[in-house]
């Protein structure tokens, strides 16, 4: 079994610097006058500005000192910050942003200022009302599979990477990621959550996330989830709300073709990490047996958000769907690229077997594109390539 580095050596720590979005967002410094990038907390964008983006002044607003300064006299503050500089958390200070559209239209130069923050809601509200057309718009969330096997941190053993997760802090200082989690859980809630939303009961809250994770990878029902809770329907949906508007979770919408069948119309939920999701769930480090009931969902997380991430990392701007309709069958991944659609299957057995290939053969039995793409992402080890399919091993699902 291979696990991550206890030491992070200097040539591995230079591995990881170079994330993958670093390509795309100097593309696109060349192009907008403002450049957001946005994801979870801890997912490395501080790290990332400070070290890839050097050529910038770094400010953060989370300092009280530096936001008061801002807050009390913004254009005094742009004229001595007036270009090439990062403001990182910048939604602690959404009144910034108008002086922002007022400076970057009058001095016409791309790549003039970066902006960063946590969470999504704040912060994209801020953009769509004073920057829309003049930003380009990153997520950038803890490694992808790509990035870790770079790095040489990708473990050998499935289990291992499931409940490990993918967040930079874990690796690049050795961190237990039981411990680390349980921080994590403590300060999102007691920090985040705060910010967001008041919500007072807070043991309750942290077990509506426990629901929420032994939901993931099945249809999203608020009714049950706020009944098992024991809070509103509509309580539900605000909370869950705050898990999409923080990077914890996010729902994946069902293909919007119906091929004349009654098509399933909720959405799927989803973690963002497997760590975080393992954690939530009572699976501590390591310890994820194949024969535990939540195997195959866990599974099905892992590939859906690594194809998530691989798409947020490299900037291809692809709408991923799931397709099931009312007689049970279902696609668990699919996204239309150039007039093909490429479809997935989803399974966590390390041996193919011929019935994991049927739903894909149903649903391209009566879809009227003209090319379909049939993929199996598997728990093996071995890529094969048959005359129908396409069969991927968990490891290298690489754009």
């Amino acid at each position: 079994m291979k696990l991550f580095p206890i030491f992070v050596t200097g040539n591995q720590f230079l591995k990881m610097k170079n994330r993958v979005i670093n390509s795309f967002v100097d593309t696109q410094l060349k192009q907008y006058p403002i450049l957001v990038i946005t994801g979870p907390r801890q997912s490395g964008k501080t790290t990332f500005l400070k070290e890839e983006m050097s050529d910038y002044r770094y400010i953060s607003l989370e300092d009280p000192d530096v936001r008061s300064l801002v807050l009390s006299d913004p254009k005094a503050f742009l004229k001595d910050y007036d270009k090439y500089v990062i403001f990182d958390e910048v939604q602690q200070a959404p009144e910034l942003f108008s002086y922002l559209q007022t400076k970057v239209d009058k001095d016409q130069i791309m790549g003039q200022y970066i902006l960063s923050g946590s969470q999504n809601f704040n912060l994209m509200e801020s953009i769509s009302q004073s920057l829309a057309g003049r930003v380009s718009i990153f997520k950038l969330m803890p490694f992808d599979m790509g990035e870790m096997k770079m790095a040489g941190w990708l473990a050998d053993d499935l289990s291992t990477t499931m409940t490990m997760g993918f967040y930079p802090a874990i690796f690049q200082r050795g961190l237990n990621a039981d411990k680390y989690y349980a921080n994590y859980v403590e300060t999102y809630i007691n920090r985040d959550v705060s910010q967001l939303q008041n919500i007072q009961d807070k043991t309750t809250f942290k077990r509506f996330m426990a629901l929420c994770a032994d939901r993931a990878g099945q249809l999203l029902n608020y009714n049950e989830l706020a009944k098992d809770t024991g809070i509103s329907h509509t309580t539900a949906r605000n909370w869950l709300s705050v898990l999409e508007t923080s990077f914890i979770t996010y729902p994946l919408g069902p293909y919007h073709k119906n091929y004349n069948k009654r098509m399933i119309k909720s959405p799927k939920l989803y973690f963002y990490d497997t760590g975080l999701l393992c954690y939530l769930l009572g699976i501590r480090q390591q310890k994820l047996d194949p024969l535990h009931p939540k195997y195959g969902h866990i599974f099905e997380n892992l590939i859906v958000s690594e194809m998530h991430k691989q798409n947020f990392h490299r900037d291809l701007l692809r709408d991923l769907y799931f397709w099931r309709d009312s007689n049970q069958n279902e696609v668990d991944l699919l996204y239309s690229e150039n007039g093909n659609l490429n479809i997935y299957e989803i399974k966590s057995s390390t041996t193919i077997k011929s019935e994991m290939f049927k739903f894909m053969d149903t649903f391209s039995s009566f879809a009227d594109e003209e090319s379909i793409k049939k993929t199996l992402i598997y728990g093996g080890n071995e890529n094969q390539h048959r005359t129908n399919y396409e069969v991927i091993s968990w490891r290298n699902i690489f754009v």
